[in-house]
């Protein structure tokens, strides 16, 4: 069972998006042209590859579980993409705390 919000780390490419839910999963997948290497990362760690059927997105276990250091060097290295974040200072207790930083403020 998928523990949301999740983030989704496209392969070759630094940036995360941040997911609150299976419907912007959905929405996301709509906007997106997706490879087999792409990714989603559940509040605890849990990664799953993603398979696209019709107008829907299937997550499919991959029976790992990143470590809280695996995200929070994914997330080191989506914000070096915006140069706006000292990385040293970007440190988490939890996976789930991780993820819950990239959600955007409203």
């Amino acid at each position: 069972m998928v523990n949301w919000p999740c983030i989704l780390k496209l392969d070759g490419d630094d940036e995360l998006i941040y997911l609150d839910s299976e419907q912007q999963l959905l929405s996301e997948c709509e906007d997106l042209i997706f490879s087999q290497d792409d990714y989603v990362i559940d509040s605890q760690g849990f990664s799953y590859s993603i398979s696209i059927n019709n107008a829907s997105a299937e997550l499919i276990s991959n029976n790992t579980q990143l470590t809280v250091e695996e995200v929070t060097a994914l997330i080191q290295a989506h914000e070096f993409s915006f140069a706006e974040v000292c990385l040293i200072r970007i440190q988490f207790v939890s996976v789930s705390d991780a993820i819950h930083a990239l959600k955007p403020s409203d």
